[in-house]
């Protein structure tokens, strides 16, 4: 992306990071409130993730897991139907809720509104030099794998979303991400919630 297209996707990052966090301050309170209800553990999950150029910085998420869910299992990856998530982390990850707090980081600079998923420091040595090149952009809150099935795809397909997003990177293409991210938000929201025996 140029120069000029960069400075106005910043831009867009800090308006709409800013705008993001006025509107969601209710929701992220009540969100705490159910977490600390439920097992009364921390509300905040905090984690190493890789930034652009491997640049490593402190994520955080609501907690949508146990308390103990990284000491049975370590390798930093979540599948869609993970024993470890709580009944409400259920209902937060299939929202994006958790992810909310994300938008500090795009406030700072860390992340920007659009990119690949930042991941753990410790993906970083199973990716082949072309997987590497996810890493040459800011990771996102949504991006291209995301609107393409998130966590039900396979690992070796997600990444290669990401570097075809690198590749093909435009403002216009993060709009596109953008409203289709809204769009696979609302319609799995309504999914779930006409799940027997969903969140309730």
């Amino acid at each position: 992306m140029k120069a000029q297209g960069a400075a106005v996707k910043r831009a867009v990052d800090i308006v709409g990071a800013a705008a993001g966090l006025a509107v969601a301050a209710p929701i992220l309170a009540l969100a705490a409130c159910a977490i600390r209800l439920e097992d009364r553990g921390p509300v905040l999950f905090r984690q190493l993730r890789l930034g652009r150029g491997a640049s490593e910085f402190e994520i955080l998420k609501l907690r949508t897991m146990t308390v103990d869910a990284e000491t049975l299992r370590s390798d930093g990856v979540v599948e869609a139907n993970d024993p470890r998530i709580t009944r409400i982390g259920a209902f937060l990850r299939r929202t994006a809720i958790d992810e909310l707090p994300q938008l500090w980081h795009v406030l700072t600079g860390e992340m920007s509104l659009v990119g690949p998923r930042p991941v753990p420091p410790s993906h970083l040595e199973r990716y082949d030099e072309t997987q590497r090149r996810r890493l040459d952009v800011k990771p996102g809150l949504t991006g291209w794998a995301q609107i393409h099935g998130r966590a039900s795809l396979p690992w070796p397909e997600r990444l290669a979303l990401d570097v075809e997003y690198v590749d093909n990177q435009s403002l216009a293409l993060d709009a596109r991400i953008l409203a289709r991210t809204a769009g696979v938000l609302l319609r799995r929201d309504v999914a779930y919630r006409g799940e027997a025996g969903g969140w309730r």
